[in-house]
């Protein structure tokens, strides 16, 4: 009985390992069974994916943003990019320390994988099968790739299985290096920054092939969570973490030693600031944007990687915010001028070194990023050089006479008339003081108007707008739209073309047009531009000489600004010259050396008129940029002017005005021959002091005496002035 027992228990035994054996193979049957289905209803599913091609995956472009930088090719101005700055490097540019933190932290099995790990592969599936959710990710490096180049960033069952796909292809199209390099040009390390060139400028103002190990570290800690990460946000502590663990697995993986971990760890590595606004130089750079968009169109500048490299001295530009900004604010508080502008030009290369648009880009109070340099403004007496080197092209010298008398120009208006209610026109002194007799130096040193307007009539106002065109003021139109009125301002011209044309006479009478980039080059360093000046001669050197000469005489341009005033440099040559408008809305002063022209602009955006305000107004902040400017600059010397001194010229145009009819008498003489010199010279004058017309003709200065000067319309005019002069003052007219 007990063996039979014995024996059931055995049997039952057996029967339930039996039935265990077979309900295993029919689980595992069944699974296997499921396990296909599933399989094959996956195949089903994956085959009805539209999976985009890798065929042209290595011709693809790459977006990358185009920089802007100052001419030392150092200083970030710009970054023009809609949402992304990225600049491509090859792979053999990039630090192989960052290569290898990288690797380190996140994919340390990318050198030896297909593309996708299967490990990995299987935890992704499981967990987003069982979640319902795509929350695993187990990407490689090939993978990310991927991801940022050819997908999205959807976190779907669907984009990760085509992810893997696709990852496998890859491998197959590229080499470990092709695809890492993709990677580290592709990858967002933060805000706007994408790929670790850019990442690197950004934050330690280096290329990616100069970092460190320790800036390695931080530049491959980032990629996991950009934003949280980031140096300038709240979670600084959790990046240094992440930064050495980073370091901690480079140890252990054997990229760097123990010692370097050390020092690396322990390395205070310091961020650059955020640039808050972004952009250096505004006003510039918006310049040479418009150029690169006209040029190039809004694609390439955008996303073609162009590197500009500018013409502008940042250095100075600073500066030259920093003046504009302070001497602005006193402006508005005394003379409620409440902006201001710069331009800074090299002559001889026609390069803008600076330009300051406004007293604040950002400040929307004034309308800030409206760029005045390049505004159309009427030039007050700035204007006036031009038509004064047009006479000496036409042979008058700073020695010639005209007559600063109160004077009726129009021929609508009676000659006793000095009205200037239209049609009349009679134009004041800024002093309202009339002294007669004045040579052209005295006139323009002292910035007289009377004498100015009466110098426009005799060289006329055609000519003198073809001068002033030749020399770069391109705005000016039809010569009947301004008439006289154009040598005290009555048209309208930018900052930035005033300050160029000055240019022209610093330069010996050569133009060289302004230009704002020496170079751009492509993603490969192909130079699609480079600068080269263009030397044009406009103006007769002798011309140009003479209105420097003037411009730098202390002594001529004391009456206007005393002996020792702000124009005034002692020791070196700087020609300097005001202007304001009659209704008080602009004050210009552009001044200049051999080297260097600084043009200088304030008042209001909107046209209002300045308060108790005066040319002298601007001296100061004018006064405080040239200082700057010439820190760095030889002191050239203008080159003298020749000095006509010979008999043979009429009286008036060599500064005789008492009598236009010369008699000279040689005592003691060697020789006849007036070009050798005599022991005593006489000349005696005759014929009366009358207006200039009485003894010019316009068109023929040094031809002879005109025999009807009332031929001319603005003879009785001239000459009524001159004559009420000589009476007053006790002269005997003959």
């Amino acid at each position: 009985m007990k063996k039979y027992i014995n024996h059931g228990v055995s049997l039952a035994k057996k029967t339930h390992h039996r039935a265990k054996k077979i309900g295993i193979r029919n689980i595992i049957t069944g699974l296997t069974a499921i396990g296909v289905i599933f399989l094959g209803i996956m195949i089903i599913w994956i085959s009805t994916f539209k999976i985009p091609t890798l065929d042209s995956f290595k011709e693809r472009k790459v977006t990358q943003s185009t920089k802007i930088y100052d001419r030392s090719g150092k200083i970030l101005l710009y970054d023009i990019f809609q949402s992304q700055k990225r600049t491509v490097v090859p792979f053999t540019e990039i630090s192989p320390y960052i290569k290898e933190a990288t690797v380190a932290i996140e994919d340390q099995d990318f050198y030896t994988h297909k593309g996708i790990k299967p490990t990995a592969f299987l935890r992704a599936i499981l967990v987003n099968l069982t979640s319902f959710s795509y929350s695993q990710g187990g990407s490689t490096i090939t993978q990310q790739v991927i991801k940022k180049t050819v997908l999205s960033d959807d976190k779907t069952p669907t984009r990760k299985i085509k992810e893997w796909i696709l990852a496998l292809r890859l491998e197959k199209m590229l080499t470990k290096d092709e695809i890492f390099e993709l990677y580290l040009n592709e990858i967002p390390y933060g805000g706007n920054n994408y790929g670790v060139e850019e990442a690197s400028q950004t934050y330690f103002g280096k290329k990616a092939s100069d970092v460190t190990i320790a800036e390695a570290a931080y530049l491959a800690a980032l990629p996991q969570a950009p934003t949280f990460y980031s140096p300038y946000g709240k979670n600084k502590k959790a990046l240094d973490d992440r930064k050495n663990l980073v370091l901690k697995e480079m140890k252990q993986v054997g990229y760097i030693t123990d010692e370097q971990y050390q020092s690396a760890k322990n390395e205070v590595v310091s961020f650059l600031p955020k640039e808050e606004k972004g952009i250096k130089a505004p006003h510039f750079v918006m310049f040479v944007k418009e150029y690169l968009v006209n040029k190039y169109g809004d694609d390439v500048l955008e996303n073609g990687g162009l590197r500009v490299t500018t013409t502008l001295d940042y250095p100075l530009q600073k500066k030259a915010e920093d003046i504009a900004l302070k001497y602005a604010l006193v402006n508005e508080a005394k003379v409620k001028g409440k902006n201001d502008g710069f331009v800074v030009i090299d002559p001889k290369t026609g390069e803008i070194l600076t330009m300051v648009g406004s007293r604040d880009y950002f400040d929307k109070t004034i309308d800030g990023q409206y760029n005045v340099t390049t505004a159309k403004r009427q030039p007050g007496s700035t204007f006036k050089p031009f038509i004064y080197a047009e006479s000496f092209n036409k042979g008058y010298t700073p020695e010639t006479v005209l007559f600063n008398t109160e004077t009726q120009f129009s021929t609508a208006c009676p000659v006793e008339s000095m009205s200037s209610v239209p049609p009349c026109y009679s134009p004041k002194n800024y002093n309202a003081k009339y002294t007669g007799p004045v040579s052209l130096r005295e006139a323009l040193g002292s910035s007289m108007n009377v004498p100015a307007v009466k110098l426009l009539y005799l060289v006329g106002v055609q000519n003198a707008i073809n001068l002033a065109k030749n020399m770069g003021i391109t705005s000016l139109g039809n010569p009947n739209q301004y008439g006289l009125t154009l040598v005290l301002g009555g048209g309208e011209v930018s900052l930035l073309d005033m300050t160029s044309a000055y240019g022209v006479f610093a330069n010996d009478g050569v133009r060289v047009p302004y230009a704002s980039i020496l170079k751009i080059e492509d993603t490969k360093g192909n130079i699609l531009e480079e600068y080269t000046p263009k030397s044009i001669p406009v103006l007769n050197p002798e011309s140009a000489r003479r209105i420097s000469d003037i411009l730098s005489d202390n002594v001529a341009r004391t009456p206007l600004f005393g002996s020792n005033s702000l124009v005034y440099f002692g020791g070196r040559d700087v020609a300097v010259k005001t202007g304001t408008t009659n209704d008080n809305k602009d004050a210009w002063l552009v001044g200049y050396t051999p080297n260097i022209v600084v043009g200088a602009w304030a008042g209001n955006n909107e046209n209002t008129p300045m308060v108790g305000m005066s040319g002298t107004i601007i001296a100061p902040m004018w006064r405080a940029l040239m200082d700057e400017a010439l820190k760095d600059k030889p002191n050239e010397s203008f080159i003298d002017p020749i000095k006509e001194d010979s008999y043979e010229i009429k009286p008036i145009i060599r500064g005789k005005w008492q009598g236009g009819i010369s008699t000279v008498t040689y005592t003691n003489a060697q020789t006849t021959d007036p070009q050798l010199p005599y022991n005593n010279i006489t000349e005696t004058l005759s014929g009366g002091i009358h207006s200039e017309l009485y003894w010019i003709d316009k068109d023929n200065p040094r031809g002879p005496v005109p025999t009807n000067p009332a031929s001319d319309p603005q003879y009785p005019y001239w000459e009524y002035s001159v004559q009420k002069w000589v009476q007053s003052n006790g002269y005997i007219t003959q």
